[in-house]
């Protein structure tokens, strides 16, 4: 396979995998998870949506993992998320519950 042919493929294989993993707001805050160090909860933990007063964005919600992944300096619990979608795509953050 040519050098030129390689490098397309892969960059089509990272673009596919950004579109699958910011494609929801559920696999997006899971997504966020994972790469926070903490897979197990990211596939094994329910997701609730949540309701709140401190988000006025239109294109946020909040969720909470009922099964949270705990930090492993300060033994809290990081489990309120806000996920914002831009364009066609989710991304989460971790926000402290209010």
């Amino acid at each position: 396979m040519k050098k030129g042919k390689l490098i397309v493929l892969t960059g089509a294989t990272v673009v596919i995998f950004f579109v699958m993993l910011h494609s929801n707001p559920t696999t997006a805050l899971r997504t966020k998870v994972f790469f926070m160090g903490y897979p197990k909860a990211a596939f094994t933990s329910e997701i609730v949506e949540y309701e709140y007063g401190n988000l006025h964005d239109k294109d946020s919600k909040g969720y909470v993992f009922t099964e949270p992944p705990i930090e492993k300096a300060t033994q809290g619990y990081l489990d309120t998320y806000q996920v914002k979608k831009m364009g066609i795509f989710y991304f989460a953050e971790f926000i402290k519950d209010v």
